[in-house]
């Protein structure tokens, strides 16, 4: 539901009795008792705010990258990607766009389909290493939220893993520092990575999904480019379209945000998920009637370029929507399947990785 940062994580490990759990809960409701002395006792509500990445959508948007990165300023940038798409076309033109403008560049293409923290600690290792001043993510909701977490840790090396992980299983520390610029090149319709400031993962010691939620870990960029799903098989468009269908549907029917208190004292405390809202809402239906009106087509025929086309679109808009209002029961009670439920594959299904 909308709520918190400090409470999203709540439904993926309440009722869970094994060793070292019990002992992060309590620790991680103290926690969240202790910033309640943050917000007013008296006064609900009567503030939103509209946060969202820049966002370039448009057919070849992606050969634009390199001048992009060139007008951040950047001189050594990290391309992040997975294995399978560092041979395809998305990774291959973005890398040829940074090399026109001849600026230095590593490929990490070690990215984990269903990041976990381990794969998150190496990722964010790589970019500790070589530092950068610039990162590109090219892929999914993996892709770009393993790219968020390395730009965010790298950038504070000091910083522990749990410092930024949503309360009970982190401490849900807010984020002071300055990131780097990070432009997030998306390859599916289904996520909206490349407009939230949420980076999701697999926190293995509890079998646990959780993630960090802050509105410095939004894209400085986002690029939706329509050419990239040209190939994009059937069953990926469909499940990453019932993706964007629960995120309208659950951002639009969130907790409205004047039922959300106490009102904070201090603007910074206001969390990312606020609760629907006039602006949220407008995001949220429009991906409803672009859903409704081009899924069915998008999965079932993948000659139909514009269905696929606005699929793209309504999977940015439902990011901006539940990027600001929230999501709800669906996303919550998945969390415990999907950190709990590792071994199964769907036929057919060729990935190294379990398909939850």
């Amino acid at each position: 539901m909308a709520v918190s940062s400090r409470y999203t994580n709540l439904p993926s490990v309440l009722g869970k009795r094994h060793n070292g759990r019990i002992g992060r809960i309590t620790e991680g409701l103290k926690i969240w008792i202790n910033t309640k002395k943050n917000y007013s006792t008296t006064e609900m509500e009567c503030v939103f705010e509209t946060l969202a990445s820049n966002v370039k959508f448009g057919r070849g948007a992606t050969r634009e990258v390199g001048q992009d990165c060139k007008n951040l300023k950047a001189m050594k940038v990290c391309v992040m990607t997975d294995k399978k798409l560092s041979k395809m076309s998305p990774v291959q033109i973005t890398v040829e766009s940074i090399r026109k403008q001849n600026i230095n560049y590593k490929v990490y293409d070690r990215v984990r389909v269903e990041p976990t923290d381990e794969s998150f600690k190496e990722a964010i290792d790589f970019a500790k290493e070589e530092g950068f001043d610039c990162f590109v993510a090219v892929g999914g909701g993996s892709v770009i939220d393993t790219c968020k977490a390395a730009n965010l840790y790298s950038s504070n090396p000091d910083a522990k893993l749990l410092d930024y992980v949503n309360v009970p299983i982190g401490k849900g520390l807010l984020v002071t520092h300055a990131l780097r610029p990070l432009i997030a090149v998306t390859t599916t319709s289904g996520t909206g990575s490349e407009a939230t400031g949420t980076a999701v993962f697999d926190y293995l010691p509890m079998k646990a999904k959780t993630g960090i939620t802050n509105r410095a870990l939004r894209p400085t960029l986002g690029i939706v480019d329509p050419d990239h799903l040209i190939t994009l098989p059937e069953r990926v468009a469909a499940y990453s379209g019932i993706d964007v269908l629960c995120h309208a549907i659950e951002s639009y029917t969130a907790i409205p945000f004047k039922k959300r208190g106490p009102r904070p004292e201090d603007p910074i405390l206001r969390p990312t998920y606020q609760g629907s809202n006039p602006i949220s809402d407008i995001w949220s239906l429009y991906a409803l009637k672009l859903t409704a009106k081009y899924l069915k087509s998008a999965v079932y025929n993948a000659d139909d370029f514009e269905a696929r086309e606005q699929m793209h679109l309504a999977s940015f808009f439902a990011g901006v929507g539940f990027g600001n209002a929230g999501c709800h029961l669906c996303h919550g009670m998945s969390y415990p399947i999907s950190g709990l439920v590792r071994a199964y594959r769907e036929e057919g299904y060729d990935q190294a990785e379990p398909l939850i």
